[in-house]
């Protein structure tokens, strides 16, 4: 397990230090960057999770209590978070970057890590983990910048409009409905989606090393630890408890447990920046739990599997 972690991890943790380097170097000029989120953000990541929703094959007989815990355990987790919010930080914008590290959740390598675990199912189960987690986590970080963002609390009505307009959700809502309906993609544009999505990957991690601000380490430090306790800790042991609560038991409780305490997501820089959340911060977060997954995701997995 620990090998097929460290193989998942490594690539992430190279295109971060490559996007680092991009930037200092001057290689790219700078305004390449804001534009590179852009296209993340509106056009990459949706596609990223409108093929997954869509195209996921979802059949198995675990699938209802594993979205139940999955969906429960989250926002269970976020609740604790909004609710120690005074107890963290003074500061709004940084909550949101340590509330997105403590919820979100690295797509690429929980499906590289599921299909090297569990094989052809190790990746069913990764779709079904994607399915519960991606539509639930979005939702709830656009209700935390719409509170916490730098543009201050927003109104009821600005609240919607944000939820109603946001790519990443109207992505999830829309490959949510394929997969329902069971209409499938047309020809030709499922290898387009899938090619959008994938490039989404690797441009963001790129972003995220461009981002980092090594004179703030420091600043990091506690923000690091308390999203870092969160993700690698208290999830997992809030997932362990879902999982009896519900019945869910095996291998999908091992894959439930394994994405609840996986380094977050690329995809939390690049909200963090077009919605108004400390951005630097946030990338400084990414970069520190993918390092810290490589030491603390095999203990916390095989410390919590002993109780499923």
């Amino acid at each position: 397990m620990t090998l097929s972690l460290l193989t998942a991890l490594l690539p992430i943790a190279l295109l971060i230090v490559l996007g680092a380097w991009l930037k200092r170097s001057q290689f790219l000029a700078d305004n390449f960057w804001a534009q590179a989120e852009r296209l993340a953000y509106y056009v990459l990541l949706p596609s990223l999770f409108f093929h997954g929703l869509a195209t996921a094959k979802l059949d198995g007989m675990h699938f209802q209590s594993m979205v139940s815990v999955l969906i429960v355990s989250t926002v269970v987790v976020s609740l604790m978070l909004v609710s120690a919010r005074a107890l963290i930080t003074t500061n709004d914008a940084a909550f949101t970057s340590i509330f997105q590290g403590g919820i979100r959740f690295n797509n690429y390598v929980g499906v590289s890590i599921a299909a090297g675990l569990f094989g052809v199912q190790g990746i069913a189960l990764a779709a079904v983990a994607n399915a519960a987690i991606v539509p639930t986590v979005n939702i709830l970080c656009v209700l935390v910048f719409a509170k916490y963002g730098a543009g201050g609390r927003m109104p009821l009505s600005k609240v919607l409009k944000q939820l109603a307009l946001n790519p990443l959700l109207l992505s999830c809502l829309a490959g949510g409905l394929i997969q329902v309906t069971g209409l499938g993609l047309p020809i030709g544009v499922e290898p387009v989606l899938k090619a959008l999505g994938q490039a989404s990957l690797p441009l963001g991690l790129l972003c995220v090393g461009a981002a980092l601000e090594f004179g703030s380490m420091r600043q990091w430090l506690r923000p690091v630890g308390y999203s870092s306790l969160v993700k690698f800790l208290v999830m997992p042991l809030v997932t362990l408890g879902a999982c009896h609560l519900f019945g869910l038991g095996g291998k999908a409780a091992i894959a439930a447990l394994l994405f609840q305490a996986l380094p977050t997501a690329s995809s939390s820089y690049i909200m963090a920046r077009q919605l108004g959340g400390d951005a630097p911060l946030m990338a400084g977060i990414i970069a520190c739990q993918t390092l810290l997954a490589g030491v603390a995701l095999p203990i916390v997995i095989l410390a919590v599997t002993q109780w499923v």
